[in-house]
């Protein structure tokens, strides 16, 4: 029996966990589609795919009347994809508009106000349905907030000496006031604002 995947909730990324566990290699990303497939004739049904998604949204059947209730459950599943189109935290950008480059950083901190910039890599990406939404670590800060992504320079990972991507640079018009180091998920989205109220206090 095949592995199946839940398309409703999986964002479809090449860094998926369970393409790099797979050991026949029968799940795997297509460029064409866009998508992770798996190739029925190569999946063993180890399982060892389904804990590597964060989601959930791997399924490993072992007999038939597995195969027909899992595809049964994902037939059913009212969750769609749209819920994951917002940009988040750690996830790779959905929207250009958050999206600037090392060039434009000077222009956008010097804005007035709260400016979030959020430096990541490939190799730091998660995840979308498993990291914040942007919209839910800004909300609770108050006057003008900014927000964007982007991936950096030399110069700009020793500037700010980031040792860990995702890192969140903290500017108040114009002045850096501090960062934030390293991945949050939604479950750590208390601890994330935590933090970033504590730099904005000083």
């Amino acid at each position: 029996m095949p592995a199946l995947i839940n398309h409703k909730i999986c964002d479809n990324s090449n860094e998926c966990g369970g393409i790099a566990i797979c050991p026949t290699k029968a799940m795997y990303y297509d460029p064409k589609k866009k998508s992770i497939v798996v190739d029925n004739e190569k999946c063993i049904s180890c399982g060892l795919c389904k804990p590597n998604c964060p989601v959930s949204a791997i399924y490993v059947a072992k007999t038939e009347q597995e195969y027909e209730k899992y595809k049964k459950e994902i037939e059913q599943d009212t969750r769609t994809i749209k819920d994951l189109f917002v940009d988040r935290y750690g996830a790779m950008p959905i929207s250009d508009f958050f999206v600037i480059t090392s060039d434009q950083l000077k222009e956008k901190i010097l804005k007035e106000g709260i400016t979030l910039i959020e430096v990541y890599t490939e190799a730091s990406i998660q995840c979308l349905l498993k990291s914040i939404p942007i919209k839910d670590i800004t909300d609770d800060i108050e006057g003008n907030i900014s927000f964007f992504k982007l991936q950096p320079s030399k110069e700009i990972i020793s500037e700010y000496e980031i040792k860990e991507t995702p890192s969140l640079l903290i500017f108040n018009s114009g002045t850096y006031t501090g960062k934030v180091d390293g991945y949050f998920d939604i479950n750590q989205i208390d601890s994330l604002r935590e933090k970033i109220n504590h730099i904005l206090a000083f």
